[in-house]
């Protein structure tokens, strides 16, 4: 967001927006509210609330004295690929990827600046990663993370992390928002996503980008890796079986 208007600019629009903008501190909001927010008059407010009433975007309390996230904003919000038929779709994705690579595989999805890990499999050896499905983990400690986090521009991913500095899970950890990215700069050249032991001691792991249905299906298919078997070469070779079974959703 900026803080001060680029250009010409609707204010009847800006105040819709800011109203949209009042939930992500609020559950609820009402007419006095957003005229406090807006500095405008309760019917002025009211007719903004109606408005978006009316597109879907909000809806009326069952008091009928508040407003909620209508089923719109709901839509805009959530992540894409996370429905049943979604998760159908990947499953036989996930186990031919466990069977050609040998390690843990999970489906992963970028919810701000955290990673959700929605689907997952095990391989059946001793000496494996522990699956992580329903697991957050920080964007930038991640290979799927890095991954998803390289198809933004820069400057989305600086307004994803206003301050320089980043949160360091390990010692391997990036902790700058310059390092990363450069980071990520590396990974839109070569398409390789790593990490070493980034997130946690004795971890690494490598990532595909699952191919979508449009821009909002940003998913990762992703592996983790014991350290022993973490180094260039094997994730290199992890990372060839993921790409190998990604390749029956592009036909």
């Amino acid at each position: 967001m900026v803080d001060e208007p680029i250009g010409e600019h609707l204010s009847s629009l800006d105040s819709g927006l800011r109203v949209m903008m009042m939930f992500a501190s609020s559950d609820s909001i009402n007419v006095t509210s957003v005229a406090r927010e807006l500095s405008c008059s309760r019917s002025s407010a009211y007719r903004i609330l109606n408005t978006l009433r009316n597109r879907g975007i909000v809806i009326l309390g069952p008091t009928g004295r508040g407003y909620f996230p209508g089923p719109v904003l709901l839509d805009l919000a959530r992540p894409r690929g996370l429905d049943l038929e979604d998760r159908a779709r990947l499953l036989p994705v996930l186990r031919r990827a466990v069977d050609l690579t040998g390690e843990t595989v999970h489906v992963a999805t970028l919810v701000g600046t955290q990673v959700l890990f929605f689907d997952g499999i095990e391989p059946d050896r001793p000496v494996r990663a522990t699956l992580q499905q329903g697991y957050l983990r920080p964007a930038h400690a991640i290979s799927a993370g890095k991954l998803l986090l390289s198809q933004l521009g820069d400057d989305q991913v600086r307004a994803l992390y206003p301050r320089p500095q980043l949160a360091k899970v390990t010692p391997w950890t990036i902790d700058s928002v310059a390092g990363l990215l450069d980071e990520l700069a590396v990974i839109r050249r070569t398409g390789h996503a790593f990490s070493k032991q980034e997130a946690q001691v004795g971890l690494c792991g490598t990532a595909v980008a699952l191919p979508g249905r449009s821009w909002r299906e940003r998913l990762a298919l992703c592996a983790t890796v014991p350290h022993d078997r973490g180094d260039e070469a094997g994730l290199l070779a992890t990372q060839a079986g993921l790409l190998e079974a990604t390749a029956a959703l592009d036909r």
